[in-house]
């Protein structure tokens, strides 16, 4: 499971360098091969291969007439890329999804249990200040026994 945060950079050709931690379990648990994308652009989801082939194979049940399956596909499709990490853990984010999410320089690398998401470091902060953790969000957890 991917938890906690970890402060990176995003270089001048594009490249992630997963931090030591995420690496680590990423490549011990699910190995190099990693599908990055979004659905709405603001930050980009990590994902190992083999989990996000566990969601194409959920997909695959839902009828293709679906649109929320329609709407889905064609945003992660958009902003996504299948890679592999390279010898020194680095990964190249998506031209198209770096640009929209504004990713270069400093970025948050944060542990989502079953992915990594990267979010430019002051679009980040900013979002914490703007969506705060509610007494709705504590009762919705609490509901699920969490």
């Amino acid at each position: 499971m991917f938890r906690g945060s970890a402060p990176a950079k995003i270089d001048s050709k594009g490249r992630l360098k997963v931090p030591t931690e995420f690496r680590r379990l990423l490549e011990e648990s699910h190995g190099p091969d990693v599908f990055i994308t979004s659905i709405v652009g603001q930050s980009a989801m990590l994902y190992p291969l083999s989990v996000w082939e566990g969601i194409e194979r959920k997909l695959a049940d839902v009828p293709s007439s679906d649109r929320s399956k329609q709407r889905f596909l064609e945003r992660v499709n958009y902003f996504g890329q299948q890679l592999r990490l390279d010898a020194q853990g680095r990964v190249v984010i998506p031209q198209i999804l770096r640009e929209r999410a504004e990713m270069i320089g400093d970025v948050v690398v944060s542990g989502r249990i079953e992915h990594l998401e990267i979010w430019n470091h002051e679009r980040f902060g900013q979002k914490l200040l703007e969506e705060p953790f509610s007494d709705e969000d504590f009762q919705a957890l609490a509901e699920r026994g969490i």
